[in-house]
């Protein structure tokens, strides 16, 4: 297990994230003239530069959980701790939040159970969950694919319960168990799709849902032109997103900027891709003005470091 890029996974994903902060929603046509090549602020959401979003927020809500044990009930508390008081916000303070995710945090916080929370209507199928799904892998990277599904699908479910939102979860899970491990990105995506498809044929799985993600479980989402790669906030679409500029870069650098210069939903496609990213390459591969420009970075390291010597105890001492 590549335990030494945890840290950079996580610091990956919150400088693509704040890479794409200060230009989100501004279409394709726009970066056309005017590229995002560093660390840029304010725009969008009038932040200052390094800052990230609700994305890294609530992955940190969650990996902060993960020390402790997989208890829903804390994860339920922390995101809600964040969405009431900021908490794991850049700078101790909430700026954005999706539709969804906000209508399942409001009834956790009126006291419904977390498992029970989230939006399960086709319509509730926005990234939000994939956005911060990235430590769940890292930390189920020893389970069965049942049980990775079972624990992927209860904490997608806090904010998105949709069969749609929980198998995008699974399948980038899949991935980065892969990289975790040390497998290059084409095995990786390979060895991912075939369990997936394995894993869905065992579950009898919705036909009709799967043949949606034809595309990533055909393996050949790397080939697919620039043109017929969304960034919306779709689920799907941020899945594919990511995949694909993960895929056709050689660094963590051309990787988070290809991500954010797609347009559209530019925070959370870098912070997925950046999860990527950051996980394949190491810390070395970080662009240091970037890392230094980012809020909060040693808080991130410190939480890093603490996940990290948890999921280092859990496979030692073989629990689940």
């Amino acid at each position: 297990m590549k335990f030494e890029n945890i840290t950079s996974c996580f610091l990956g994903l919150a400088i693509g994230d704040a890479l794409g902060v200060p230009v989100e929603f501004k279409g394709r046509s726009y970066f056309s003239n005017q590229p995002v090549r560093g660390m840029l602020g304010y725009g969008t959401w009038n932040q200052p530069p390094g800052t990230w979003s609700d994305d890294s927020s609530l992955t940190f809500c969650l990996a902060e959980s993960l020390v402790a044990g997989y208890d829903l009930n804390d994860i339920g508390k922390k995101f809600v701790a964040w969405y009431s008081n900021g908490y794991w916000g850049a700078h101790h303070k909430l700026f954005d939040v999706g539709g969804t995710t906000r209508v399942a945090l409001a009834r956790i916080r009126d006291g419904e159970d977390p498992k029970f929370a989230g939006e399960l209507d086709e319509d509730s199928n926005g990234n939000g969950s994939l956005m911060r799904i990235a430590p769940a892998p890292l930390y189920f990277c020893n389970e069965t694919d049942e049980v990775l599904f079972e624990r992927i699908k209860e904490i997608s479910s806090v904010t998105h319960g949709h069969f749609r939102s929980v198998l995008s979860c699974f399948i980038f899970s899949k991935v980065m168990i892969e990289l975790f491990k040390g497998e290059d990105k084409s095995s990786a995506l390979q060895n991912a799709v075939e369990a997936t498809k394995d894993f869905s044929h065992r579950s009898e799985f919705n036909v009709a849902e799967l043949e949606k993600f034809d595309r990533v479980l055909s393996g050949k989402i790397q080939h697919v032109h620039a043109n017929q790669i969304s960034s919306s906030g779709y689920v799907l679409h941020t899945l594919e997103a990511a995949l694909w500029c993960f895929l056709n870069t050689d660094s963590y650098r051309d990787a988070v900027l290809k991500a954010v210069n797609l347009g559209g939903d530019t925070d959370t496609t870098g912070c997925v891709a950046g999860a990527l990213a950051g996980l394949y390459y190491g810390e070395s591969s970080l662009p240091m003005e970037w890392t230094i420009a980012l809020a909060r970075e040693k808080d991130i390291i410190k939480l890093a470091g603490d996940f990290t010597e948890s999921i280092k105890n859990k496979i030692l001492d073989g629990k689940s």
